[in-house]
Parts: structure tokens; C-alpha cells; sequence
């Protein structure tokens, strides 16, 4: 028997029972009583209100509408509420007003990309491969599934499923192979064939936090030495991974394929048609006495002279290309030949692929680690799950698709309390239970355990529909609160524990471009696509190994949302890294929220929110009046949905008067600050200058980063 923060649990040969309330049943609680029942909204802000009027607390009012309506829309798109939204909001006066903003936002295809986000940090998404190699990967039509999933409100059963055991599901299908890509996105190489242990052992310690919130990864050298995981089981479940198999999906037309297919034949002629050139050339060298002294002179020409003389098929890699080389030195068509079939070598065309998990017909024996090192064997396991958890349904071998079923069982006490707690994390800034990654004996406790159960059980009930659970959380009366931190709160519940209040939260930094792109009427709206390539400093890219380049897009391409920015793992876009984006080498479920100068100094430095605040001036100054009243009023509507306060106001007229007076007696300033960036402005560059300041301001207040 182990002991654990006073919780036991008992093993034996054949069975694990824990009293651990992570793997007890999940069973739906009865409402608790409140004395304020008119607060609440829905049956779940009763679990909140209880404990508040427990500690002798009362709750927060309803935030404005104008903050109610700009969180709603940063916590369910990602992107800033319109102008138009924001009017239609503020003039619907019906009972059910907020309700039906909800709905719509729900709706938008950019809810999917929102919360397709933080899945993507769990499923540590990137396009390349990590290490020092870093090479290229394809996965971005992953990404889209996930999104696309996401809007279409694929179950989360369903949702799980696909992802783990896609190519196994009775009518499979190209999109649920997509989803398989889950399973590839570990780092390590991309390449077919490639059997990276390593990418299988970070397979299955994803698979434990990500579904499970269990750290099962401390089980692949020893016994788990907090929960009841056996090193035993840990292979065990392991070799649910090391079934598989790791090919590309090519996702083309036959006519693509059939026009790669012909390239390649042709591909094979002309290089066909530079050997014979190849070899001739060399018998000419071998006779000629003036070429053979010319090769000489060359460096490693001697080297290359004895080569020649050898039969062609007794020749490797290596040796072909030194004679390549020397030769071409020697007779400038064959050089121009050379480069002729390179050149047509690179026109190939590039079919889109992605990367896919395939279940190998044979099963491949798994065997345990010893002390965790794979090349010392020992003994022979079949996949299975730990013995602490539910039993899988009776079958004489199991796959990954049985584990799929199995973390999606009605009985599994995990799977779903993981997936609401971590919704609730995004809304809250803390889960119900604060260690999102660890549901073990090992992790916190849960500060409502019974709200725990009820969303647990409620999403079943919901038929496992994510959106209905996310209207459940954001209609609730807990959710509409004001951030606003009162003195006996921040005194007796400084962690918002409680949630007598909403929590003010730091945007993303993905979101925090993205609200600057929406502000300044840049931002490029695509859903989906290849990863692009924006801005970015030429010194990021120096010093790799690898030839990675970082060729910027063109045109609006520039403008889309962060998520679809290039993510090279090696080196992330510095301002992505400067907000505490995951580096995807493991999985992420939740992000760190920091503090620093560094990211002040961004907002204000940074190109492209110069490009901003140009793009955010001139729109102001062609939508608006010409009265500094009415553009300042602009300004503060296009980035925080509200009208300036008297004194915001009354600080930066004071700031347009100043800045008049500078550029009007420096007028080439204003003359280089608009043609330092790349987008179309129109009007006087002097006053585009002056509200290009104005514009800074704004897109650096604390407020504007911040969900209220």
C-alpha cells in the first residue's frame, strides 16, 4: 500500500484501486442550495454562489455591455468585436440581446480558429521537424481539420477518435486520415519509414496529457513513483504506438498526380541523357593528353583521373559527383547541361501532402525499456491500459482504436473532467483544476469539485458538443462579472479562486497581432491554407544548420492571423516568442502569461506595428470627420469598441497639438515615417504622421492587450 497526501492506493498482482477522486466515477451532483438564487443563470453558476456565500462573499455586478460584448468576442474568435457588431449589439434591447451575440459569435468560422489554437498547442503542432536539422514538414491540412472540426462542432467523442485512430475507423475517409496527424506532429523527422522512438515515447506521454491529464512519461524508466502507473503499463500502453505506421497522404487530383508523374518520367530521361553525356565525355578525356593535363591542374584532379578510368557501376555517390564536378570544369555545355536538369528538377510540381498514421497488418513486438533505454530489451508486452482506470471491452488484441473508445467511454473517469477543465482554464485563467497537465496524486486539488462532475457530466448529456458547452459557460451569470478587483477580494481570494469576479487576462500572442491586424483594417480573414511568411528580421534565420529560409509573403498574405504564421520550432518568430508562445517541442496545455519590458518595447518598436498604427491613422482619417473629436472617438472605437473618456480624450489632443508643432518644422520626418512601410496610405502624410501617433497610443494601452 502507497500513501500519497493522505490519498491510498493498493496494488496487486491482477488490479490497482485508488480512493483518488480523479479516478472515481463521474457522477452528476445534486445542486447545491444558494440564498441569492436570482443571481444565478443556469444550474452551474449555483456551484460558484455557494461556495462565494460560504465564505461570507457576494459577487460582482455584470460587466458594461460594451466589455461584456469586446470579452465575448475575444474569448470565442480571437479577434476584436466590429463596429457594425458592436452597434447592432448595444441597439438590441430584447430580453436575449446577449444571448444572440453569443450565437452568432459560435457561428463565425473564426471560432474555430480560436480554440483551434490552444488544441494545437497540446497536439504540439509546428511546420518542422525541431532538433538541429529543423528540416521543413507539411501538416498545415491538420491544423485545418482541427479548425474545420472545430466549426462544424464535431463531438468531441468523435473528435478524439479521429485523431487517434482516423485510418481505423469504420468508413474512413481522407479527412479522418488528416486527423491522424495529431500523432505526427511530435518532433523528430518527418520522413516515411524513419521509426524515431523517441517520437513514439513522446506518442504516448501526449496521449496521457493531453486526454488523461496524467504525467504517465514518468513511468518509462521505473514505476510511476506518485500515481499507480507501473513501468509495465507504460509500455503497455506504448505499444499502442509502436503499431503503426508514418507515410505522407498526397492530397491531389489524379490530373496533378498524373502532371507530377509525367515531370518525373521526363525527370528520368534527361538525367538518362546527361550520364551518356557524362561518359563519352570522359572517354574523351581519357584519350585526349591536353584535357587529361587540364584535369590535372585542378584540385583533386588527380583523384578524379583515376575515378574515370573505373567502371561506371563500380563508382558511389560520392565518386560520381567529384568526376561530375571535375568534368564540368573541363567543357562548358556539359556544365550548362548540368544546370539545365537541375532547373527542371526544381520545376517539379509540389503536390500538397501530409503527414498520416497507418496501422501495420503484422503488429510489431513491444517490449519494456529497461531503465528506459531502448536498446536494452526486456520484457514482452501487449498494449493494454493501466490497471487503476476502467478495463477496455473484451478483445483478443487491441488497436489504437480501442483506445480511442476507451478514453471516450461513458464510465472513464478522465477524459471528460480534463476536457471541461481546460475550457474553463481559456475563460478563467485558472482551471477548476489548476494542474491541467496532472490529474494525479501528484496535482492540485480542485477548487469545485462538484462544478467539476456537473460539466463533466454535462457534456455527455450535451452529446459531447463542445459549443454547447461553451454557451453553458459563457451565458452564465459567473462569466459575465466584472474584472473589477475589489478590496475584500484581492485581500481573502487574491487568485480569483472563487470567482466572486471575472479575470483580466493578457491576449495570446497570436491575438495580440491579430487585434492590431482587425483595429487597423489589415487583417486578411482567410480561414486556412499553408503557413505564411511575414516580416521577419534576416538575423533570425543565420546561424541555422539547415538551409531554412524565410522568404516573406506578398500582398495580404502578410496580414492573416498568427496561427498561420510559419512556425519553425528552431526559431520562432521573435514576436511570438516574446508573448510566451509553446516552442511545440512537447505538448503545451497551458501557457505561461508573463510580464516583461521586452514586450512593451515590441508594441512600441516593432515594424509591424508601425504598419499598424499607419494602417489604424489613415483608416481613421478616411472613415472620420475632419474633427479631432470625432477621429479620436474613431480611434478608441476601432481598438476598444468604446468612446474615450474625458481625460483620454483631453491627453491626446494635447498630444495632436505637440505633434503638429514638431513635424510641421521637421515635414521630412513625417515624409520617411509613411514611406518606411509597405502599405497604401492615402492623404497628407504630415497629418497621416501626427495620427500615426495618436494611433501608437492607443495600440499600446494596457486595456487594449488585456480581455477585460
Amino acid at each position: 500500500t502507497f500513501n500519497n497526501n493522505s490519498l491510498t492506493f493498493k496494488c496487486n498482482q491482477d488490479n490497482y484501486s485508488s480512493d483518488h477522486w480523479a479516478f472515481q466515477p463521474i457522477v452528476r451532483p445534486a445542486l447545491p442550495d444558494v440564498k441569492n438564487s436570482v443571481w444565478s443563470r443556469n444550474s452551474m453558476d449555483r456551484f460558484i454562489l455557494a461556495r462565494i456565500e460560504k465564505k461570507g462573499l457576494t459577487t460582482s455586478p455584470i460587466a458594461d455591455d460594451v466589455t461584456l460584448l469586446r470579452r465575448l468576442a475575444l474569448d470565442l474568435t480571437g479577434l476584436p468585436p466590429s463596429l457594425s457588431e458592436t452597434e447592432r449589439f448595444l441597439a438590441d434591447h430584447s430580453p436575449n440581446a446577449y444571448e444572440r451575440a453569443v450565437d452568432r459569435m459560435l457561428a463565425s468560422p473564426h471560432f474555430g480558429e480560436r480554440w483551434g489554437r490552444h488544441w494545437l498547442d497540446g497536439a504540439r503542432y509546428a511546420d518542422s521537424d525541431g532538433y538541429e536539422g529543423d528540416g521543413q514538414r507539411s501538416l498545415w491540412t491538420y491544423r485545418d481539420w482541427v479548425i474545420d472540426a472545430l466549426n462544424h462542432d464535431l463531438p468531441f467523442d468523435q473528435f478524439v477518435v479521429q485523431q487517434l485512430a482516423g485510418d481505423l475507423i469504420e468508413g474512413v475517409s481522407v479527412a479522418s486520415r488528416i486527423a491522424t496527424g495529431f500523432l505526427r506532429a511530435n518532433k523528430g523527422s518527418s520522413q516515411p519509414g524513419n521509426r524515431d522512438m523517441q517520437g513514439l515515447i513522446d506518442r504516448t506521454n501526449t496521449v496521457g496529457s493531453v486526454f488523461m491529464g496524467l504525467t504517465v512519461g514518468c513511468a518509462q524508466c521505473h514505476d510511476h513513483k506518485i500515481d499507480p502507473i507501473s513501468q509495465r503499463e507504460y509500455y503497455q500502453l506504448f505499444a499502442f504506438f509502436n503499431n503503426s505506421n508514418d507515410p505522407f497522404l498526397e492530397l491531389a487530383t489524379s490530373e496533378e498526380v498524373a502532371e507530377r508523374d509525367a515531370h518525373r518520367e521526363r525527370q528520368k530521361t534527361l538525367d538518362s541523357e546527361l550520364e551518356h553525356y557524362e561518359k563519352e565525355l570522359a572517354k574523351r578525356v581519357v584519350q585526349s593528353v591536353k584535357e587529361l593535363d587540364r584535369l590535372r591542374q585542378m584540385k583533386q584532379g588527380s583523384e578524379v583521373e583515376k575515378l574515370i578510368s573505373k567502371p561506371w557501376d563500380q563508382l558511389d555517390a560520392s565518386q560520381r559527383k567529384l568526376i561530375r564536378d571535375g568534368l564540368s570544369q573541363l567543357d562548358e555545355e556539359f556544365k550548362q547541361r548540368i544546370q539545365a536538369v537541375a532547373n527542371f528538377q526544381d520545376e517539379e510540381p509540389q503536390l500538397v501532402s501530409t503527414l498520416v498514421v497507418d496501422e501495420l497488418p503484422q503488429p510489431r513486438t513491444t517490449q519494456i525499456f529497461v531503465r528506459g533505454v531502448f536498446l536494452e530489451l526486456g520484457e514482452v508486452v501487449q498494449p493494454n491500459v493501466p490497471r487503476t482506470l476502467p478495463e477496455m471491452a473484451v478483445s483478443e488484441s487491441f488497436n489504437r482504436l480501442d483506445l480511442a473508445r476507451w478514453l471516450t467511454a461513458s464510465n472513464h473517469p478522465l477524459t471528460r473532467r480534463v476536457a471541461v477543465n481546460r475550457i474553463w482554464q481559456q475563460y478563467f485563467g485558472i482551471g477548476i483544476v489548476e494542474t491541467d497537465e496532472n490529474f494525479g496524486l501528484g496535482g492540485a486539488t480542485p477548487s469545485h469539485p462538484n462544478l467539476l462532475n456537473y460539466l463533466a457530466d454535462r457534456m455527455e448529456g450535451l452529446g459531447w458538443s463542445l459549443k454547447n458547452l461553451h454557451r453553458l459557460i459563457v451565458v452564465s451569470a459567473t462569466y459575465r462579472q466584472s474584472s473589477h478587483i475589489r478590496q475584500e477580494l484581492a485581500e481573502r481570494d487574491p487568485r480569483n479562486r472563487l470567482l466572486a469576479r471575472q479575470s483580466r487576462l493578457r491576449l495570446e500572442a497570436e491575438i495580440v497581432r491579430d487585434v492590431a491586424l482587425a483595429s487597423s483594417g489589415l487583417l486578411n480573414d482567410e480561414i486556412g491554407g499553408p503557413s505564411v511568411y511575414p516580416y521577419q528580421d534576416d538575423s533570425v534565420m543565420k546561424g541555422r544548420a539547415d538551409r531554412g529560409k524565410w522568404e516573406m509573403s506578398s500582398g495580404s498574405a502578410c496580414f492573416r492571423r498568427g496561427m498561420y504564421t510559419h512556425f519553425w520550432r528552431l526559431t520562432p518568430h521573435p514576436f511570438l516568442r516574446a508573448f510566451d508562445i509553446p516552442d511545440a517541442n512537447e505538448s503545451c496545455t497551458r501557457r505561461q502569461r508573463s510580464n516583461t519590458p521586452l514586450q512593451a518595447l515590441t508594441l512600441l518598436n516593432d515594424p509591424w506595428y508601425t504598419e499598424f498604427a499607419i494602417a489604424l491613422a489613415d483608416r481613421v482619417l478616411r472613415v472620420a470627420s475632419t474633427s479631432d473629436k470625432d477621429r479620436i472617438g474613431h480611434v478608441f472605437r476601432f481598438c476598444l469598441s468604446r468612446a474615450p473618456e474625458v481625460e483620454e480624450s483631453a491627453i491626446l489632443s494635447q498630444l495632436l497639438v505637440k505633434q503638429r508643432e514638431s513635424l510641421s518644422s521637421e515635414p521630412e520626418r513625417a515624409v520617411r515615417l509613411i514611406e518606411s512601410v509597405s502599405v497604401p496610405t492615402t492623404g497628407d502624410p504630415h497629418e497621416l504622421a501626427v495620427w500615426t501617433a495618436i494611433a501608437r497610443v492607443v495600440l499600446n494601452m494596457d486595456e487594449y492587450i488585456t480581455r477585460e
